[in-house]
């Protein structure tokens, strides 16, 4: 099968490449007022400049937005077999507040900058500026569940206002990290013409985690069942995924030790700068039409694809098959193909894998580790065994994901009294007796007061005693299971900023205090 015709037709490449145009939009560009781009604007810019996006040529106008939101669908661009609005499930919006809104007026423009570096990336000229219904937007494409991560950032930390307009791309944002595994749909779509896939089946593999031995086995499996000259494309999301996740450098580390187990020729490796929302089923249908843009012709999609998992009451956010049924449905408007992902399970006796639903679970002995399992035996130091992952991978996953033993903490102590600075005191002198490598540090109140300091000594594995008053910025930073927070027992408006380890102070328990701090720390498995 040859590689798909892009979304809409045509791969939107929006940089310019004439060497006149792009001087001529730079020297504009110092004249227009300018808007930096948030983390995830800058991800999305991407990919609409390099195609990734494509049938989009800039952030999404109002009636465009409102088409997105309730249809699916885009109204500017047709569907020229049934003459509807082109699918799009995912409102791409560049969010502002109020203030920077009423700035600027439908036909002006506007340069976006990038947030790391002030380099000028794009000219938008607008077409709309409107304030949408968030609570609709929330409830049409993310469910309206308000503990939904997209919710949450929709509603808490996006702009009340959205800008729409076309763009002028002038520069790709600039990447530091893996420059020769970042490749745009254009650079891409070479690569499997120089590979001599250009006219066999290529399937995509989308994943926010690291890679184990069952992974290979999906994708081999998936390949092996469109045919004999399939191909795998593992195309890993390295832009912002699910708050928790591990880092995308430890992850593309294991994506290539993967890599180099799988037969020669029959996979690649390529990472995505995108912004997930973790949409379950629209961003399902979302991830198909970008890797239709990428020229892959296949997709493997699993139970709860993009899902964030489940609420505080447990509630799942999606069906285990709200995506397949969702693809499934507009399977005629696509032109990529839906490869149901089929979970394997490891056979200790006869040490291999096989799918789950070939297999009686009830005669034949069968072993898995679950992603809560193996991020406690990260944890304590366990074993984790060579049939679920490669010794190479685990190397690498142990290296970031030290055991508690080497893991620093943060212990936020209230100084609103002489007490407090008693206590830092006493627990330095003896937490310093323990052996060991990890150090000791106690900030005075000025280092105190940045928490990115603290967070930076607990990950390079220090104790880290710290006098504050408000301990929940630190607390975000470092993560609740690596914070203890010790308050004064007559200070009644000291928060705990969410810490797993909470302790009391008075005047007549120091050294009781100190115990309990050094008994917690040794049940935890710091020590």
């Amino acid at each position: 099968m040859p590689i798909p015709t892009p979304h809409g037709g045509k791969l939107r490449d929006l940089v310019i490449r004439d060497a006149p145009l792009k001087q001529q939009l730079l020297q504009e560009a110092k004249t227009l007022p300018a808007l930096t781009l948030t983390a995830r604007q800058l991800c999305d810019l991407e990919l609409i400049l390099n195609g990734g996006f494509s049938p989009l040529t800039g952030f999404l106008n109002q009636e465009d937005y409102n088409s997105v939101v309730n249809d699916l669908r885009l109204s500017s661009v047709k569907n020229e077999s049934n003459g509807k609005g082109l699918l799009w499930p995912i409102p791409i919006t560049l969010d502002v507040d109020e203030t920077t809104s009423k700035k600027h007026s439908v036909g002006d423009r506007i340069v976006l900058i990038d947030l790391r570096d002030e380099t000028p990336l794009a000219i938008l000229t607008i077409e709309s500026i409107y304030k949408p219904d968030k609570k609709l937007e929330a409830k049409k494409v993310f469910r309206g569940d308000p503990e939904h991560p997209a919710n949450k950032y929709l509603l808490e930390t996006a702009g009340d206002y959205y800008i729409g307009g076309e763009l002028q791309g002038i520069n790709y944002p600039k990447h530091y990290d893996y420059v020769d595994a970042r490749k745009t749909p254009t650079e891409l779509r070479q690569e499997f013409e120089k590979l001599g896939w250009a006219q066999e089946n290529i399937v995509a593999f989308q994943t926010r985690n690291p890679m184990h031995r069952a992974h290979r086995e999906l994708t081999i499996r998936a390949a092996q069942d469109i045919g004999d000259k399939a191909h795998i494309l593992i195309h890993p999301v390295v832009g912002l995924t699910k708050p928790g996740d591990i880092d995308h450098h430890t992850r593309v580390k294991v994506y290539k030790q993967i890599l180099t187990k799988f037969p020669d020729g029959l996979a690649t490796l390529s990472l995505l700068p995108l912004a997930m929302r973790m949409g379950g089923d629209r961003e399902a249908l979302w991830h198909a039409l970008i890797r239709t843009n990428y020229g892959v012709d296949h997709f493997i999609v699993g139970r709860d694809h993009a899902g964030p998992g489940k609420n505080s009451q447990g509630v799942d956010f999606y069906g285990p098959y709200d995506a397949q049924e969702l693809l499934a449905k507009y399977d005629d408007e696509l032109n990529i193909k839906i490869v149901p992902f089929r979970m394997v399970t490891y056979l200790p006796d006869e040490d291999r894998y096989a799918p789950i639903d070939t297999i009686d679970v009830k005669k034949v002995r069968t072993a898995n580790i679950s992603g809560t399992e193996l991020r406690n035996k990260l944890k304590t130091g366990d074993e984790i065994p060579s049939w679920f992952s490669y010794p190479e991978v685990v190397k690498i996953l142990r290296e970031t994901n030290p055991p508690r033993s080497k893991q620093g903490f943060a212990i936020l102590i209230d100084n609103s009294h002489k007490l407090g600075d008693y206590l830092s005191f006493a627990l330095q002198s003896t937490l310093n007796q323990f052996s060991g490598e990890r150090r000791i540090t106690k900030l005075n109140a000025h280092q105190a007061n940045d928490s990115f300091i603290v967070g930076e000594l607990v990950k390079a594995g220090s104790g880290v005693i710290v006098p504050t008053t408000n301990p929940t910025p630190i607390v975000n930073v470092v993560g609740n299971g690596n914070s203890l927070v010790v308050n004064q027992k007559n200070n009644n408006n000291q928060a705990s900023g969410n810490a797993n380890g909470e302790f009391n102070l008075s005047n007549d328990d120091l050294v009781a205090v100190v115990d309990e701090i050094v008994n917690y720390l040794k049940d935890q498995g710091f020590y």
